[in-house]
């Protein structure tokens, strides 16, 4: 059987602020229908490689593929040129974020949310972006809050609209920043089923997380970075019985003995 096909390929990315190197040759596949869960100490690049691969920061070195296109740059004398903002955005279309701190506007409706990249991005009449709107937020579990804005919602109600809008855009690739970490713990649960039932569903999703439950029962490949590189990776069950590497094994004592 050939192995799925590559989705998402970077090749020794390298993400410097000033003098501190973030990323330090980072190179990773994620292939169709993969779940990579990427965990690690906080200033240890996970974050920083996530918003690296929507180009919501400039890489330093290296090069980042999705479906074998780059999505910020294109061929230039010597290095790399940053593309157009619109080639940007066309090439980022395929890839959903979901952010920490939800990110969803507060004038709109959790419809009105979801509903509006399709119209404004992909051009979709505005009465099938809201009927796919209403569709997706009753996949999430939230069809009784489609008038709501976020003010009158919960944080793991919030967290489920951003769920629902990275989908409405019909993502080939899910990226999820610690989708949890902004939670109270009794809200935790729901956004955990929701993601796994994308998961279910086969989507391709790369989460940095710190909820091991999570990233044992779903995660086809934990990732672990330390000091802006990748120290370890392996199937999950591997790594919390047999890591090899000493960081490895104490950020996972450290975590199982928080949880």
């Amino acid at each position: 059987m050939e192995p799925a096909p590559i989705v998402m390929s970077a090749r020794g990315v390298v993400k410097r602020f000033g003098d501190l190197c973030v990323l330090d040759g980072v190179s990773m596949d994620v292939r169709a229908g993969e779940v990579v869960v990427i965990i690690g100490p906080s200033g240890s690049g996970k974050t920083t490689f996530l918003r690296c691969l929507n180009h919501l920061e400039r890489i330093d070195a290296g090069e980042i593929l999705v479906h074998g296109r780059s999505v910020g740059y294109r061929p230039g004398p010597g290095r790399p040129v940053e593309e157009r903002p619109k080639v940007v955005a066309e090439r980022r279309r395929n890839i959903g974020f979901v952010f920490q701190r939800f990110n969803l506007f507060p004038h709109m409706t959790a419809l009105e949310n979801v509903a509006v990249a399709p119209v404004k991005v992909l051009g979709v009449p505005k009465e099938e972006a809201r009927e796919q709107a209403h569709a997706l937020l009753a996949r999430v579990g939230l069809a009784d809050k489609a008038a709501s804005r976020p003010s009158a919602l919960s944080g793991g109600q919030q967290q489920r609209v951003a769920i629902a809008r990275a989908l409405a855009m019909k993502p080939d690739l899910m990226l999820f920043d610690e989708p949890t970490s902004a939670l109270d713990p009794e809200m935790v649960g729901e956004v955990v089923t929701v993601m796994k039932e994308l998961v279910a569903d086969g989507m391709t999703m790369i989460v940095v997380t710190h909820e091991m439950a999570f990233a044992r029962s779903a995660a086809d490949r934990l990732v672990m970075f330390d000091n802006g590189v990748i120290v370890e990776q392996g199937a999950p069950d591997d790594l919390a019985t047999s890591a090899e590497e000493n960081r490895t094994k104490a950020f996972l004592r450290r975590i199982d003995s928080s949880q």
